[in-house]
């Protein structure tokens, strides 16, 4: 299977995971632009998920398996839901790349307005709560306690941030975006102050979380390759960027809020703070710089395609990601006049 190296990978596994017996069967689940993950079957019916960096060439503490099988390791000793750190591997000549294998949640990716159908309306309300109660117990967990501490510099994080991402915006923009610019310089010139540090996931949502659709619940969080350090508002923040209060013009088609009955944005981040007694009177600046950041990611998408990178689009309208820089772009200025 392309990826796996299955006679090297069986044999590992045997060496490396407790009670894990060859043949196995993989198969993935999910691949594209980020790590590849794919579950594992054994022998005795035994399910467990490995995750592995794309085929494709990238930069490598973009997708660093040893970075996030620490990650979830040190999480996984808190109340957060995550998958348990099963195992890491850093020999490349296992598998051609290092690969880390977790633990088997069952549970329902709710990555678009469809996949809401799944959970009955009665229960909408209270999936969204959980969904902030675990954003607030991340963000309370003692970083040096779990033994993250020195896992990236602990203050000026939206500062780092604005910088590093308007360095990306000069280096893949395909054209110019005046909006883009006027919100970088207002996210510059407004920069709130840091209230403590905390695990920053970078990109805390519904699709990027295991459901228990069936009881309104969070069962495990997914894909910590962009957690670091940081303001806990960022993540806060770009909940709203995907939170859904009826408005269709910024509906994003890979979330489940559109479909209705999650309850109001303004309404959670008031559940956030009173659970974590952070002042959140100030979110409109990270919802603005959460649209910001997505723009550039956007564009620098958009950029790769159009300048041959990426030359298998895989039937997907490239078109997307360049109206999509304008649209998050937009988005961005709105909420920061309106905060500003």
């Amino acid at each position: 299977m392309e990826g796996i190296d299955t006679a090297r990978v069986s044999a590992w596994l045997d060496d490396n995971i407790e009670g894990a017996a060859s043949p196995y069967t993989f198969e993935l689940i999910a691949g594209g632009r980020s790590n590849l993950t794919f579950t594992v079957d054994d022998a005795n019916g035994r399910r467990v998920v490995l995750r592995r960096p794309p085929l494709a060439q990238v930069l490598a503490t973009a997708h660093d398996m040893a970075r996030e099988h620490r990650i979830i390791s040190a999480v996984g000793r808190t109340s957060v839901p995550v998958p348990p750190a099963l195992g890491l591997c850093t020999d490349v000549e296992v598998n051609g790349a290092p690969f880390y294998v977790m633990g088997f949640v069952d549970g329902v990716v709710l990555d678009s307005p469809d996949r809401a159908e799944l959970v009955a309306p009665a229960l909408r309300p209270h999936l969204s709560e959980h969904l902030f109660d675990v954003l607030a117990e991340l963000h309370a967990v003692d970083v040096d306690a779990v033994g993250l501490g020195d896992l990236a510099k602990r203050d000026g994080y939206v500062e780092r941030q604005v910088k590093r991402w308007s360095m990306q915006w000069e280096n893949s923009k395909t054209r110019e975006l005046p909006a883009v610019e006027e919100v970088a310089t207002r996210l510059r010139e407004h920069m709130p102050v840091q209230q403590g540090v905390s695990i920053a996931h970078g990109d805390f949502r519904f699709g990027n979380c295991l459901v228990d659709v069936e009881h309104g619940r969070v069962n495990g969080v997914l894909d910590w390759e962009l957690c670091t350090l940081g303001d806990p508002l960022a993540d806060l923040g770009y909940l709203g960027v995907y939170w859904n209060d009826g408005d269709e013009a910024t509906a994003r088609a890979n979330d489940p809020t559109p479909a209705g009955g999650f309850g109001s944005y303004a309404d959670l981040v008031q559940r956030y703070a009173l659970r974590t007694g952070r002042d959140v009177s100030g979110i409109g600046y990270y919802v603005a710089f959460g649209c910001w950041r997505l723009a550039v990611i956007s564009e620098g998408v958009y950029s790769r395609y159009v300048h041959g990178a990426m030359c298998d689009s895989g039937g997907l309208d490239v078109g997307l990601f360049k109206q999509g820089t304008e649209n998050l772009a937009e988005r961005a200025l709105d909420a920061i006049r309106q905060w500003g």
